[in-house]
């Protein structure tokens, strides 16, 4: 896991219309990059539905939001399209960019241990460094605490 004043590591990857979405393109501006296991699913899709409910709020304060799962392009785009979900969604299939933010990590279910994406979101300041790190994330109430940090920290 990256810690707070890290450098952010650089990516690009493709979003849910095929296009190449990049973080050293977002150079100079508040970046939201937040991780998640499948589209689709009760609690990615609370997640994705909350933060597109305060999108708005994070475009006024010109911040980009990058969501990102191991799911392909075309699944991205079903889920965006269904939700009308206004922000990036990015397919890192190979789990790069997954791995090099630390999201990536030994899970349990019924006992089962396996490897999956852990929810995990990051605040990237203008300079490309690492300003807040989220990683416990409640769904429903994960967009209103990351708008209430960047009202801090933007005015």
């Amino acid at each position: 896991m990256l810690v707070e004043k890290d450098i952010a590591p650089k990516f690009t990857l493709l979003d849910q219309g095929g296009q190449k979405q990049s973080l050293s393109a977002q150079k100079g501006k508040w970046v939201l990059i937040y991780f998640y296991p499948k589209d689709d699913t009760p609690g990615c899709t609370k997640e994705a539905c909350t933060i597109a409910e305060v999108y708005n709020d994070f475009s006024k304060m010109g911040v980009t939001v990058f969501g990102v799962s191991k799911d392909s392009v075309a699944s991205h785009k079903k889920f965006a399209d269904k939700y009308s979900l206004p922000f990036s969604l990015l397919s890192d299939e190979e789990g790069k960019v997954i791995e090099a933010y630390g999201a990536w990590k030994e899970k349990s279910m019924f006992g089962k241990k396996y490897m999956g994406i852990n929810r995990i979101s990051y605040l990237i300041n203008p300079k490309g460094k690492v300003e807040k790190v989220y990683p416990k994330v409640s769904p429903a109430t994960h967009a209103l605490d990351i708008l209430k940090d960047l009202k801090s920290l933007i005015n």
